[in-house]
């Protein structure tokens, strides 16, 4: 996984330029005039995921270490590359904004607090994890400054927003298929220990994240294209977030497995989804024809 936290920070930070051409301030009004998509989607994040994972590990009977992995996962907040996901398939790209910035803030509270209740829980040895303003700023530099950048250039040369928009979306497109690319070749001696180990578990997580991320905020009348985004936010994980704090601030390699393993698996599971939400929309379209 080190070519993927290498190569993805620094492919999102370029495409997120390309998301900030398409957007402007009425998009982040619109967001605060229907905060209910928001509530929905940080209660989401912040207290169905972690419970959902913490019954898939019991179910599994996953070894302690294992255990705690998947806890670590399912409390990182949602990752960059939802931004993408979501400009793909038709989601509110600036919800996706809003809640990456959130739930990294939230993160630094909320991380910290599962992850430790986790190891009291299946570990019991007394390791305390806290987690600094660094993967914050991250986040600032990776999502928000280039779409800001972005913004500007589309509210000073609107005419040259207006036609990079359709060469931006082939090129993000590209670009995640060659990251993705890049991370099976490179990981291809592991991913067969990485799936037997916790391979279903992290698939089953994916999968069910993506429908809760859709569905829940649909069942709460929120609009179509919001939870599109919020699919994409709450069912892609920070995974780089949570191998960086398993292998470095709790030193523990083999709790990094799940968070490597979802971390290839995710992209799959994302798409599909993608594929299955622009199939709806179609569907819909058409009957409403």
């Amino acid at each position: 996984m080190a070519l993927a936290a290498t190569l993805l920070p620094f492919a999102l930070a370029i495409i997120m330029l390309g998301l900030g051409l398409s957007l402007t301030m009425a998009d982040f009004k619109r967001v605060l005039a229907y905060p209910r998509a928001t509530l929905v989607a940080l209660g989401c994040q912040i207290v169905i995921l972690p419970a959902l994972c913490f019954g898939l590990v019991i179910l599994f009977d996953l070894p302690p270490v294992l255990a705690v992995g998947m806890m670590l996962l399912a409390a990182s907040p949602g990752g960059t590359t939802a931004n993408l996901y979501s400009h793909l398939f038709g989601g509110d790209v600036a919800l996706n904004i809003t809640l990456t910035a959130i739930n990294s803030v939230l993160a630094i509270i909320t991380l910290p607090l599962v992850t430790n209740l986790s190891i009291g829980y299946f570990a019991s040895d007394g390791t305390l994890l806290s987690l600094e303003f660094a993967e914050f700023a991250k986040v600032v530099a990776l999502v928000l400054i280039p779409v800001a950048i972005g913004m500007l250039i589309r509210a000073y040369a609107t005419a040259f927003a207006d036609r990079m928009a359709k060469p931006v979306k082939i090129t993000s497109a590209v670009v995640l298929i060659l990251v993705i690319a890049a991370v099976m070749i490179k990981e291809r001696e592991n991913l067969g220990d990485y799936i037997a180990s916790v391979g279903l578990i992290c698939l089953i997580f994916s999968a069910v994240s993506l429908a809760i991320g859709y569905y829940a905020p649909r069942l709460a009348k929120v609009e179509r294209g919001q939870a599109i985004a919020s699919c994409f936010e709450i069912g892609l994980h920070n995974a780089t977030l949570s191998i960086t704090v398993a292998t470095t601030l709790l030193a523990n390699d083999q709790m990094s497995i799940p968070s490597a393993t979802y971390g290839v698996l995710m992209f799959f599971t994302a798409t599909a989804a993608g594929f299955l939400l622009r199939s709806r929309s179609a569907r819909l379209e058409r009957s409403a024809a």
